[in-house]
């Protein structure tokens, strides 16, 4: 069963358990560009591979439009309540959303090490004030992926101190200023989304659970601050994962600690909907659900970064567990992340079972 658009998923009861995914849909190869993690991001020719080939060329306009139709039916087809556009027009969904912004340099580029470790790439520069664009970009891409949809389309996008741990600070003295004026361009975004229709905005923070002092100094203000004016029809979504691996099957990569995930939780809890925690990689206690006294859960219950395919028993099991703790309109089924890595027949198993277990509950 699918939600009518703009149906909170709150106020629904007697339903089966609710099923989205989190962002990233696997993207097809005839599109003319290529994701992140398909590269060595060590490599210098990811500057031209990647950060130096996107092209916002209108003549590849129906190319993109075609894939992120193709990406929203297909999450339907699975049996998916509230599917995202598959950010099909983003090489990353972090460097996308900060080209219509001014300050950003994608010219001169800059070599640093991200994700407390885990990455060594070059990254644009941030050379001015951070302002935002003439026309958001989101809007088109909602519109796209709304127009063939029956059921709410989720949009994402990067929090402020992703954006700054995605990117070289060459401008600020204060990172806590430059937090809030990403924040007040993601604003302009997130309003537009809304004012076009949109019922379901996601601000992904992973850093979080990277660098959780910085954000409880700042960070979850920063992500507030992204959110206000919105009406009361928009659910409110935060995703929080502990990292983005480099390749499919590598267990050795350097994960985030979910173990910060209890004050996180306390920090967002009731100041939006939905926080979204990934599980599936490394089940959580289940103290930690005690912790969503208002908010709902997104729990991520499919690997993304690992060719093993989770049963539908698996699934289920998990979920019956997490029951205990919270009441079935407080917790929403999802991947840990985005799918990107999965490849579409992957990705489609594992959604399919995802869903089958949900509505078994």
């Amino acid at each position: 069963m699918n939600l009518p658009i703009g149906a909170p998923l709150r106020d629904r009861p007697g339903m089966a358990l609710q099923t989205t995914c989190i962002g990233a849909f696997p993207k097809p190869d005839w599109l003319p560009i290529r994701d992140w993690f398909e590269i060595d991001l060590g490599d210098d020719h990811y500057a031209e591979d990647v950060i130096g080939a996107w092209t916002a060329d209108p003549e590849h306009d129906p190319v993109f439009r075609r894939a992120t139709e193709a990406a929203v039916r297909l999450q339907l087809e699975c049996g998916i309540d509230v599917p995202t556009d598959g950010e099909q027009r983003r090489e990353n969904y972090v460097h996308y959303q900060c080209r219509f912004f001014s300050g950003f340099d994608f010219t001169n580029l800059e070599r640093r090490v991200l994700r407390d470790g885990a990455y060594d790439c070059v990254v644009p520069a941030i050379r001015g004030d951070i302002n935002p664009g003439g026309h958001p970009v989101l809007v088109r891409d909602f519109r796209e992926a709304q127009a063939v949809s029956h059921a709410p389309v989720k949009m994402t996008l990067p929090g402020p101190l992703t954006i700054i741990d995605s990117t070289a600070n060459c401008h600020y003295r204060e990172t806590s200023r430059l937090a809030e004026d990403i924040a007040d361009a993601l604003n302009t975004e997130i309003l537009a989304l809304a004012a076009n229709g949109c019922r379901f905005i996601q601000v992904d923070e992973p850093v979080f659970a990277r660098h959780p002092r910085a954000a409880l100094d700042y960070g979850v203000e920063s992500l507030l601050r992204c959110l206000r004016g919105l009406p009361p029809e928009v659910t409110r979504v935060v995703h929080m994962c502990c990292g983005y691996p480099d390749r499919i099957d590598n267990p050795a990569y350097p994960k985030a600690d979910h173990g910060v995930y209890g004050e996180l939780v306390d920090a967002l809890d009731g100041h939006v909907e939905q926080i979204s925690i990934e599980d599936a990689h490394c089940n959580n206690p289940l103290d930690l659900f005690d912790r969503f006294r208002a908010s709902a859960a997104i729990v991520g219950v499919v690997r993304i970064a690992s060719s093993r395919i989770e049963s539908v028993s698996e699934i289920r099991r998990r979920l019956e567990q997490i029951l205990t703790r919270l009441p079935p309109e407080r917790v929403v089924a999802a991947p840990d992340c985005g799918l990107g890595f999965l490849g579409h027949e992957l990705a489609l198993t594992k959604l399919r079972n995802m869903v089958k277990a949900a509505r078994s509950l």
